[in-house]
């Protein structure tokens, strides 16, 4: 089992401190954690900081951890920009960047980036990825698609990793498993999504991967989990549901039974589920307390889970 931990990403308006930072990817990385995730909100009244400018910052502070987003919604982003930024940015980290992608969901405000819901959101998805992955890999690049046309176009420097950062795909039907299996490197289980429902997504994937003669050793499989640990199980459920809605909405009321919460014991038995489900890599996600919700996960939970 791999542990992955998240960039503390919820700052509010000035009180961001670069040493607090700096000490907690330093610590993420003692305790073993092997790479730091965001996410990514553009809209929202969260104080979310945005993924790359964040990553970015992460990454010099600490040259060892790799670092990822889970996920980039990428029909709100144009593809070009996005390349750019990401080629940059693994060229930056020598190669310690993984990225997520993801359709998201229709309840966003496609009106503020220029994009309309009652288009194909798949094909938009499935032509962003090949502009992508395009610019990345190829020396001269012309495409004619619905959505974007490229006639000549180059892009340097290509990713540091070759062909491109690792791909990670959230989503929950069948279909978007089936083109994280067909187009990327792993998927990415959402930390809204049920232990149960993330249990019958594994079971897809693994028999689409036997019916198509993929290798499961190449294509990874990752969950998200909110987590909050404390002696005190119901002040734990209390912070969590609170957080959740701070974040969510009135969406986040809907989410504590998915969170793992309560005693050392309680959260124990939660991520041991997470794993039996199939989680090959599992993201810590504190939201609260990040730094002391991390030594205790670290140090109480954790060693727990294979036992």
């Amino acid at each position: 089992m791999r542990y992955a931990i998240s960039v503390p990403q919820l700052i509010p308006d000035g009180t961001f401190q670069p040493a607090d930072l700096r000490v907690y990817l330093d610590r993420a990385e003692a305790l073993g954690f092997e790479s730091a995730w965001t996410t990514e909100q553009l809209l929202g009244s969260a104080s979310n900081l945005s993924p790359i400018e964040l990553l970015s910052f992460a990454a010099a502070l600490n040259d060892r951890l790799r670092f990822g987003c889970a996920v980039f919604v990428t029909p709100l982003h144009n593809p070009v920009h996005l390349a750019k930024r990401i080629s940059t940015l693994d060229q930056l980290t020598r190669g310690r960047l993984e990225i997520g992608v993801g359709i998201g969901g229709r309840n966003r405000m496609f009106s503020a980036f220029d994009v309309d819901p009652a288009d194909n959101l798949v094909t938009r998805f499935n032509e962003h990825l090949q502009v992508m992955k395009a610019l990345w890999t190829q020396p001269r690049i012309d495409i004619d698609g619905q959505f974007w046309q490229l006639t000549g176009a180059t892009m340097e420097p290509k990713p540091f990793q070759k062909p491109y950062p690792p791909l990670w795909f959230g989503g929950s039907t069948p279909a978007a498993l089936r083109r994280a299996i067909r187009h990327g490197n792993g998927f990415f289980g959402a930390g809204s999504t049920t232990t149960a429902k993330f249990a019958e997504q594994v079971r897809f994937v693994r028999e689409t991967l036997a019916e198509t003669s993929g290798d499961p050793a190449d294509f990874r499989i990752a969950k998200r989990v909110y987590i909050a640990v404390d002696d005190d199980a119901e002040r734990a459920e209390q912070r969590m549901a609170a957080t959740l809605i701070d974040f969510y909405g009135d969406f986040g009321k809907t989410l504590l039974p998915v969170a793992v919460h309560g005693t050392p014991k309680d959260c124990v038995q939660g991520l041991r589920e997470v794993a039996a489900a199939g989680a090959e890599m599992i993201l810590i996600n504190p939201l609260f307390d990040e730094a002391p919700q991390m030594e205790r996960i670290a140090a109480e939970v954790l060693p727990h889970i294979d036992r």
